[in-house]
C-alpha cells in the first residue's frame, strides 16, 4: 500500500490566498470597468429602457368674429397627480419660522380645493407607487389654487379642452372637434392649418410598474401655438337671427330654416344663421344632419326669387325694360309639350308689366316675356350668376347647386326654369345673386374668414378673387327699381317693409320634388331675399323656411325678414331714406 506525503500547510494557504487575490483582483478589474469606464454607457442604455416620448400637444388658435368676440378657444384642464412614494409633511414658512405641515392637513387641504373628502385624499396618495391621480380635469383656476400649496409631491398633466363660449351661435359654421382632438366639420376643418400649430415633444422615466414618474419629465421640444381666425360674422346679429329662425321654425313647424345677411359692395357674410343649431361643446345633442352647414351645403329649388335673374337679363341684354308689357293668364300650356303652368292663385287674365309680373309674381307673365331671350343666353346670365357654380368661400362640402347644359334643357325646363325650377341652388348661392344686384352688377365672392393672425397679431388675408360683372350698372339699378315695387305694392311683399326705409325684395314659393320619383310633392320651401336701402343697397337679407306645414307661401318667410333687416340697419346706423322710388308702372 502507497501512501500520499502530506503537503507542507503554509504552501496550500499560499497557493489559496493567490487564488484568491487573483480573482478579487479580476473582479476589481471588472467592477473599475463597469463603474468608471462604462458607467456613461451603462446608464444610458439604462435610460433608454426606462425612458417614454410622449406628444405635447399645441394649444390651438382662437376662431374670433368680427369685432374679436371669441367664438372658439382652447383652454389647458389638469390632472392633478402625486407620487404616494414621496409623500411627507411639507415645510413652510409661519411668522418667519420653518413649520412641518402634516400630511393630514396637507390631504384636507387638497381635499377643500378637489371637492374632495379627506380619506378619498389620503387614500389617493397612500402606498409606495411614483403615481397616482388625485383627480382628472381641473379648471386653470383649482389649478392655480393647488400649485399655490407648493406641495412637492403634487404634480400636473396639461390637457387642452376646445371651448366655445357662446354656446350655439354661428355653431353651424364653426364646426367642431372630434374627442381626439381632430377638426371635422366647419371652420375648424377650413381653418385647421391655421389654428393647429405644432406639438411638442416630452420625455420622462416610467418606474418598474410602467407609470410615468412625474418629476422625471424633460420638455425636449416646445409646442407652438396655433394661429387665430377671424370671421366676418357679427356674433351679435348672428344670436339674435337665431332666435328669429328658431322662432319661425317653431312656428310654421318647418324642418329648418336659414338666414344669411351679405354686405353688398363687399361680399362680406354678416349672419349665417340656422334652426336648428348645433351647440359645438356637445354636437351628439342634435341630430347628424343638423350639424352641419345648410347655408353652405343645401342646395334645392329656389322658385320665384330666380324671377329676378330672369327680369335682369331682359333688360340687360335689350330685349324688355321695366316697362314691358304682357297679358298674363291664370295659366298657359307651353308650346309643343302640353304642359301647363299656373299661377299660384286664381286670377282672369291681367295687363301687366315686367315690373308687375314681378310683383304678383306671375309665372305665366315670367314666362312669356322671358321666352324673348334665347335660352343659351338665359343659361350664360345663370352661370354668370353663379348658378352651377361653388361661391368660393372654401367652405367644407360647399354645394355648387345644379344646373344642366341648356343643351339638356327639354321643352319644359327652358320654360320652368325663368321661375326657379328645374335648377338648384344653396342659401349662399340665392343671396349672392342678390348681391350681384345690389352691388350695381358686379357679382362678388363671399368672405367667411377674414384671414389667419399670428402670436404679432400679422393678418394673412383670405385671398379673394376679383368681381364678375354680370349686368351693366344700368340694369342693375332698373332691377332694383322694380324690386322696391314688390315692397311697395306686393300682396306678399308689402309684409317685408321696414318703415323709413326703401327695401327692394322678391318672394320665392319652391315645390320640393321627391329625390326618389322626381314628382313634386305638397310641400314647400318659401323664401324671401331683399336690400336696403334701395337707393344705395348696404346689406343683402336672405330667408329661406323649408316644409313650412302651417302655411304654404312666402308670406311666411317676411316677418323673420323683417325683423332681421331691421336689426342689421339698426346695428350699423343706416341712416333712414330721404328719397323715394322712381316711378315704373306694374299695370297697363
Amino acid at each position: 500500500m502507497t501512501y500520499l506525503t502530506p503537503g507542507n500547510p503554509k504552501s496550500r494557504v499560499r497557493a489559496l490566498l493567490a487564488a484568491v487575490s487573483i480573482i478579487a483582483i479580476v473582479f476589481g478589474i471588472r467592477l473599475v470597468d463597469l463603474q468608471v469606464v462604462k458607467a456613461d454607457a451603462i446608464n444610458e442604455l439604462s435610460y433608454e429602457k426606462r425612458a417614454v416620448s410622449r406628444t405635447l400637444p399645441a394649444l390651438r388658435g382662437e376662431i374670433t368674429d368680427s369685432s374679436g368676440e371669441v367664438l372658439a378657444r382652447t383652454v389647458y384642464r389638469y390632472d392633478i397627480n402625486a407620487a404616494p412614494s414621496k409623500v411627507a409633511p411639507v415645510l413652510r414658512q409661519v411668522n418667519g419660522a420653518d413649520v412641518q405641515i402634516p400630511v393630514e392637513q396637507v390631504a384636507n387641504e387638497l381635499a377643500t380645493i378637489l371637492d374632495m373628502t379627506q380619506a378619498d385624499v389620503l387614500a389617493k396618495i397612500a402606498g409606495t407607487s411614483e403615481y397616482s391621480q388625485i383627480k382628472k380635469r381641473v379648471d386653470a383656476e383649482v389649478y392655480r389654487k393647488v400649485r399655490a400649496l407648493d406641495i412637492p409631491w403634487i404634480y400636473y398633466d396639461p390637457i387642452p379642452d376646445r371651448l366655445y363660449p357662446n354656446g350655439a351661435v354661428a355653431g353651424n359654421v364653426l364646426g367642431f372637434l372630434d374627442p381626439d382632438g381632430n377638426a371635422v366639420e366647419g371652420v375648424e376643418l377650413q381653418m385647421n392649418q391655421c389654428l393647429a400649430g405644432q406639438n411638442g415633444q416630452e420625455t420622462f422615466e416610467k418606474g418598474v410598474d410602467g407609470i410615468k414618474i412625474p418629476s422625471s419629465a424633460v420638455t425636449t421640444k416646445e409646442a407652438i401655438p396655433g394661429r387665430n381666425v377671424k370671421l366676418t360674422i357679427n356674433s351679435d346679429l348672428q344670436y339674435f337671427a337665431q332666435q328669429v329662425l328658431t322662432s319661425t321654425v317653431s312656428k310654421l313647424r318647418a324642418d329648418w330654416a336659414t338666414a344669411v345677411v351679405i354686405e353688398a359692395k363687399t361680399g362680406k357674410i354678416l349672419v349665417a344663421a340656422e334652426a336648428p343649431s348645433v351647440d359645438p361643446n356637445n354636437p351628439a345633442a342634435v341630430a347628424a344632419e343638423d350639424r352641419g352647414a345648410r347655408i353652405f351645403r343645401t342646395a334645392f329649388e329656389p322658385g320665384s326669387t330666380l324671377k329676378t335673374i330672369t327680369a335682369a337679363t331682359l333688360v340687360d341684354t335689350g330685349l324688355g325694360t321695366a316697362a314691358s308689357q304682357i297679358e298674363a293668364p291664370y295659366g298657359w300650356s307651353i308650346p309643343n309639350v302640353g304642359y301647363r303652368v299656373t299661377d299660384s292663385h286664381f286670377h282672369p287674365t291681367e295687363r301687366l308689366t315686367l315690373t308687375g309680373v314681378l310683383r304678383d309674381s306671375s309665372n305665366t307673365g315670367i314666362m312669356l316675356l322671358g321666352r324673348k331671350v334665347p335660352v343659351e343666353t338665359r343659361y350664360k346670365y345663370l352661370q354668370a350668376f353663379g348658378l352651377g357654380s361653388k361661391t368660393g368661400v372654401n367652405f367644407p362640402g360647399e354645394s355648387k347647386g345644379q344646373i344642366n347644359a341648356f343643351e339638356d334643357w327639354d321643352g319644359i325646363k327652358k320654360y320652368v326654369s325663368m321661375f326657379g325650377q328645374g335648377v338648384s341652388m344653396t342659401p349662399l348661392q340665392t343671396a349672392m345673386m342678390y348681391q350681384a344686384v345690389a352691388n350695381k352688377g358686379v357679382r362678388l365672392s363671399p368672405i367667411l374668414v377674414e384671414g389667419c393672425i399670428d402670436q404679432n397679431g400679422n393678418i394673412e388675408k383670405t385671398e379673394v378673387k376679383p368681381g364678375t360683372r354680370v349686368i351693366s350698372e344700368a340694369s342693375a339699378r332698373t332691377t332694383i327699381d322694380m324690386l322696391e315695387k314688390v315692397v311697395e305694392q306686393g300682396g306678399i311683399g308689402k309684409t317685408a317693409a321696414v318703415p323709413g326705409y326703401r327695401v327692394g325684395g322678391k318672394t320665392g314659393t319652391a315645390q320640393i320634388a321627391d329625390p326618389e320619383t322626381g314628382k313634386y310633392g305638397s310641400r314647400f320651401a318659401i323664401s324671401f331675399i331683399g336690400l336696403a336701402p334701395a337707393e344705395n343697397p348696404e346689406f343683402v337679407v336672405a330667408v329661406t323656411v323649408y316644409k313650412p306645414r302651417t302655411v304654404s307661401n312666402s308670406i311666411g318667410a317676411t316677418p323673420p325678414f323683417k325683423r332681421i333687416l331691421e336689426q342689421v340697419l339698426r346695428t350699423y346706423r343706416v341712416p333712414p331714406s330721404t328719397t323715394k322710388s322712381a316711378n315704373i308702372p306694374t299695370e297697363w
